[in-house]
């Protein structure tokens, strides 16, 4: 028998994502992957795969899956909680579903992404060495529907179990450094303005990008009505558009972008990111 997952209920969106396809800015696609990579490697870890391996990242919770086959199945990012057959299993530790087991995942309380991996890793066809979707180009699997069969792959090793382990701790405010650059000396004082500024998360926000709202950064006087042609973007820029209010572009970014980028978060700070509702409080604190 065929080892898969059937999708029985999706939530508000879940994608099958890996670590990305970074590389192929030269095509105009972006690196995509897990917003919230370090999660998505310890449910590898704990259902017995590589970290590489292709998952399932869900927007607050809601998938409901039917087991076709016995596998080993593990749900990590922020405390969500888990079921298996209607009783609780919790979250960040392996659990076994034989065949025609149901798993459901809540919608986690704090933060916004969690993440599923199966024994074997899901094993759709990879498109430029990735499986992961891509809202922005299109590139990967769709968002996954009900009724979506999810095939998995040969398990490669047993699953790993810890005694504690903690989940995703998502702060009531984040502080968010930003490496100052390339075009910080379009706007006045830049390093000032980043660090008085105040901040919160966009209902807007989405993969592409985390968008805030609050303090309007001021260009340069000498930078007034100027224009910038279409440059490189990497994952983390931080880019000022027209109305002065900075967006974070994230994993599914566009490869280029027109207006001047202050700074560049770095990779560290990423995963958090990720992690950040809408209303959230956010401080950019410049570093050199």
């Amino acid at each position: 028998m065929t080892r898969r997952l059937t999708v029985l209920r999706t939530g508000p969106l879940a994608l099958v994502q890996d670590l990305g396809r970074p590389g192929h800015a030269h095509l105009g696609v972006p690196p995509s992957g897990a917003l919230d990579t370090p999660a998505l490697r310890l449910a590898n870890r704990l259902a017995g795969n590589p970290e590489h391996a292709a998952g399932v990242e869900l927007l607050l919770g809601g998938l409901a899956v039917r087991a076709s086959a016995s596998c080993t199945v593990a749900v990590t990012g922020p405390q969500v909680d888990v079921l298996r057959n209607g009783r609780a299993v919790g979250s960040h530790g392996p659990v076994h579903l034989r065949p025609d087991d149901v798993l459901e995942i809540g919608a986690p309380e704090r933060g916004l992404r969690c993440y599923l991996a199966a024994s074997g890793g899901v094993a759709l066809p990879a498109e430029l060495g990735s499986r992961s979707t891509d809202l922005l180009s299109g590139i990967g699997p769709h968002p996954l529907r009900e009724q979506d069969e999810l095939p998995l792959g040969t398990p490669t090793g047993p699953p790993v179990g810890v005694d504690v382990l903690v989940p995703t701790q998502v702060p009531n405010e984040l502080c968010v450094p930003v490496l100052l650059g390339p075009r910080d000396d379009w706007f006045a004082d830049a390093a000032r303005q980043l660090a008085d500024g105040r901040w919160t998360v966009s209902e807007r926000s989405n993969r592409v990008g985390l968008r805030l709202v609050g303090s309007a950064l001021e260009r340069a006087e000498t930078r007034q009505g100027a224009e910038l042609a279409s440059e490189g973007i990497v994952t983390g820029a931080v880019q000022v558009p027209a109305n002065g209010e900075p967006v974070v572009f994230l994993a599914d970014h566009p490869t280029t972008g027109g207006y001047p980028v202050i700074g560049v978060v770095p990779a560290r700070a990423l995963p958090l990111l990720g992690q950040a509702r809408p209303g959230t409080p956010v401080r950019l604190l410049p570093v050199r």
